[in-house]
């Protein structure tokens, strides 16, 4: 099956996408333009990445005591990506880029998340690079952002440590002055740091040139001790190898050594990595001294003890990006599942009388519990794809509309981000589970590929911030800031929608089940935080992010609900049927989970908190 046809009803029938080039930055664009940019994404990811998925979960990286190994599949994938201009894409005219819209930029890199999220598309380096391009200086912008969107340089962001994992507070990689005039470097200030890093996605091929790594490190003190907490840390630009203010290579390579590769279940492709800064293999000489000496070169990006505030702008991006990858990954299941069980003859049907052992064998599809669990995919992937599509949209807004829009956008993105990238990363997930079921004990083996979709998505739960860092963003800080406004906008979204459903006798009762749903996530919200106690009111993060987050879905599923009805007759009736199908699967049979989860973050109920350890 082809994504096409589920992409162009949400940009076009749904979002409007095409009145983007009303907006001066878009102008020379239109419908067109971002369909030919569709066709070469598709057309690339059917023929460089699709083919060798399971080449490359086969055969991992591999260090040879000089360099990492990847197939050849995953330098041409890379080169045909680079080629095609999409590193780019959303960036200036004047930085090499096609302005394209955000919104369009997303959408055509889901044909490569689907084709093989393993192989990758650069999205890391993507983020590093628009970082850079806010928060570096010219020089830095010059010599490593531009290079990275030209493809000669790839990018990492390197926060984890082995001993911290998701506490940031706890890192302890240090970065020194490399000298009395490590201000004067025109690079940016110039650092020697010395640490570890782990779990750093891409950290070491031989994909391009150079790869620039974002370090988060703590600048010590006066006294010489780090400053406690996540006040003392700092972002650094760390080159792999070492580079010159003209852009080039100048020969040296930078005192940041591999450690060691991680084995993963999943997303084998991509190499991940332990990382030694500044332990001495690779010396590079001092400024001045010119005597080579320990510790990783760095250069400051913006200002000292600002470090966390300069990535999370590269996070949020990342966040979008995660929980589009899980997305796709349960779309590739999804329709590996329909296809299998349009194909597959097995049982006979039951009537009336009962089964009839005589009658010829039907297709699975024909069997209610298939169809179920057909639905139930078609309901998670295809309302997640249109969540991360609208939040694409709000970037657009964000960065394109009038001021008071724009506002509107950053603050409804606050309240989304965790959502968007967690909720398809836990229920694409059962996607996934749901595929391998229909297939039965072939699902189970490495004959066919749903087995793979699985281990490649049960990562998503995990990085970029586990399903636990999430929600107690959404619940401590996002529903909270600034008076709660950004609740009130995405309570108002939702109400313009039941409003305009209440109209339709077909989605009346749907409307009414979403306000229901929205007051009580209004209440729980007022619940959690009734005795003011942070411990009491995030014990049970996890459940009221998920309840938020399936009245979300049941939103945006309401919302293409009525884009379907309101298309252009000579659209295909089966895929109204489809997608009101989804709809009501949904509200018949994942809405009315909210009252459970919603339950116990309302009562603050200290069942898991209050356990002791030995009980255990």
């Amino acid at each position: 099956m082809s994504l096409r046809p589920t992409l162009d009803f949400l940009l076009y029938n749904w979002l409007g996408a095409e009145s983007l080039n009303q907006r001066e930055r878009f102008a020379d664009h239109s419908r067109e333009t971002f369909d030919a940019v569709f066709d070469t994404c598709e057309r690339i990811a059917r023929e460089k990445y699709a083919p060798f998925n399971r080449l490359v979960d086969i055969q991992e990286p591999h260090f040879d005591g000089e360099k990492v190994i990847l197939p050849q599949a995953t330098h041409d994938a890379h080169k045909a990506y680079t080629g095609s201009g999409m590193l780019s894409a959303a960036q200036d005219y004047d930085e090499g880029g096609m302005q394209l819209p955000y919104t369009i930029e997303a959408a055509a890199n889901c044909f490569f998340a689907m084709a093989s999220v393993s192989i990758g598309s650069s999205l890391l380096t993507k983020g590093n690079a628009n970082l850079l391009l806010v928060h570096g200086t010219e020089a830095q912008k010059e010599v490593f952002a531009r290079n990275a969107f030209a493809g000669r340089f790839s990018g990492t962001m390197c926060l984890s440590e082995p001993q911290a994992g998701s506490s940031l507070s706890d890192i302890t990689t240090r970065a020194v002055p490399d000298g009395p005039d490590f201000e004067a470097e025109v690079l940016g200030p110039r650092y020697r740091l010395t640490g570890n890093k782990m779990w750093i996605s891409s950290g070491e091929h031989e994909l391009t040139e150079n790869i620039i790594h974002l370090v988060l490190a703590k600048i010590p003190g006066p006294d010489g001790k780090l400053i406690p907490g996540t006040r003392g840390i700092s972002l650094f630009i760390v080159p792999k190898k070492m580079v010159g203010a003209d852009g080039q290579l100048t020969g040296e390579r930078n005192d940041v050594a591999l450690a060691g590769l991680n084995h993963k279940l999943g997303w084998r492709g991509t190499t991940n990595t332990l990382l030694n800064f500044g332990e001495g293999k690779y010396p590079v000489p001092s400024t001045g001294s010119g005597q080579a000496v320990s510790g990783a070169i760095g250069y400051l990006v913006g200002k000292p003890h600002e470090g966390l505030r300069c990535m999370f702008h590269m996070m949020n991006e990342a966040r979008i990006g995660v929980g589009t990858a899980a997305v796709m990954l349960g779309m590739a299941g999804y329709y590996a599942s329909l296809d299998y069980a349009k194909n597959r003859p097995q049982g006979r049907p039951v009537g009336p009388a009962g089964k009839d052992a005589a009658a010829p064998q039907v297709r699975i599809i024909e069997h209610s519990d298939v169809k179920r669990m057909l639905l139930a995919q078609k309901s998670y992937c295809e309302g997640a794809l249109a969540l991360e599509l609208y939040c694409a949209r709000l970037v657009d807004e964000q960065h394109t509309a009038e001021a008071a829009a724009a506002d509107e956008a950053r603050l409804l993105l606050e309240v989304l981000t965790p959502i968007a990238k967690s909720w398809p990363s836990e229920w694409c997930l059962e996607a996934n589970s749901l595929a391998i079921q229909i297939h039965g004990g072939y699902g189970y083996t490495r004959d066919f590929p749903v087995e793979q979709y699985w281990r490649d998505n049960r990562l998503n739960m995990i990085h970029e911030g586990t399903h636990g860092i999430q929600a107690t963003d959404l619940l401590g800080r996002k529903v909270l800031m600034e008076g709660g406004k950004g609740l009130q906008l995405l309570a108002a979204r939702i109400n313009a929608t039941i409003a305009r459903a209440t109209q339709v006798p077909e989605l009346a009762a749907h409307a009414n089940a979403l306000a229901q749903a929205l007051q009580q996530v209004g209440a729980t919200t007022q619940a959690a935080w009734a005795t003011g106690n942070p411990q009491e009111a995030l014990a049970n993060a996890v459940p009221y992010m998920q309840g938020f987050g399936h009245t979300v879905l049941a939103w945006i599923w309401l919302d293409v609900a009525l884009a379907a009805l309101q298309a252009d007759a000579t659209k295909s009736i089966a895929t109204t049927a489809g997608k009101l199908g989804a709809m009501r699967y949904f509200y018949h049979y994942e809405l009315p989970k909210i009252g459970a989860w919603l339950q116990v973050v309302a009562t603050r109920d200290p069942t898991c908190a209050d356990l002791p350890e030995d009980a255990f």
